[in-house]
Formats: structure tokens, C-alpha cells, sequence
């Protein structure tokens, strides 16, 4: 669990699968991205994720600066992989830190593949 707030009434936590949940949700959100892959996906990029289950497309672990955010997507072909990975790190670490009041160190963006827009 991640604490949000601590004051004399008590205190405010989430558990790691929202923390996960809202980050796989706002990296959705930018431009380019085709979808979330599962981490451990290991032939084929046949499963992109669906929005139930987009959580598994991200990992969420703390250190001493902030939570460090993993995501595994899938961009569109003929995209800046540069620049979408950029927005998606802006996307998720504002996300958290502004609706979720939760400290962002790091959000790395690892590129799982490259799909033609459209393809299933």
C-alpha cells in the first residue's frame, strides 16, 4: 500500500493495483499507443491488454526518491517511439503526482513493439 495523506484524522492509502491501474490508464491516453502488453510476455504480441486487465501492462515499486513506474506498450507504426515514450512519461508521472498525490522518481517506458494502427 502507498500512503496519499497523513494528517490528525488519519491517514489515506491505495493499494499497488490502483496505483498501477490509474498509470496503465493515463499512459492509454496519449497518442501513439497502440496498447499494454503484460510484462512477462514471452512469444508473440498477440495480447495486447484490455482495459480490465490493463494493470498487468505496468509495475509499480518504491524506493527512497518516489515510486519507480514500469509500463510495456505497444506503439503505432510510423510513430516518433521517441517522443510517444516521452509523452507517456510526462502523461503518467502528472497524472499521479496531480490526481493521486503520489511522488513520481522515475516512469520508464519500455517498447514491447511496433503494430500498424488499425491491426489487430
Amino acid at each position: 500500500m502507498y500512503s496519499i495523506k497523513t494528517n490528525e484524522l488519519g491517514n489515506i492509502t491505495v493499494e499497488k493495483e490502483v496505483v498501477e491501474t490509474l498509470a496503465g490508464l493515463a499512459a492509454m491516453d496519449c497518442y501513439g499507443l497502440v496498447g499494454m502488453v503484460a510484462q512477462d510476455i514471452q512469444s508473440g504480441l498477440s495480447s495486447i491488454l484490455g482495459l480490465e486487465s490493463i494493470r498487468k501492462g505496468v509495475s509499480v515499486r518504491s524506493s527512497e526518491d518516489g515510486l519507480i513506474i514500469d509500463v510495456y506498450v505497444i506503439v503505432g507504426y510510423g510513430v516518433k517511439i521517441k517522443e510517444v515514450a516521452y509523452n507517456v512519461m510526462q502523461k503518467v508521472t502528472y497524472f499521479l503526482s496531480n490526481n493521486a498525490g503520489l511522488n513520481v522518481a522515475k516512469v520508464n517506458v519500455n517498447v514491447k513493439g511496433v503494430r500498424v494502427l488499425g491491426e489487430k
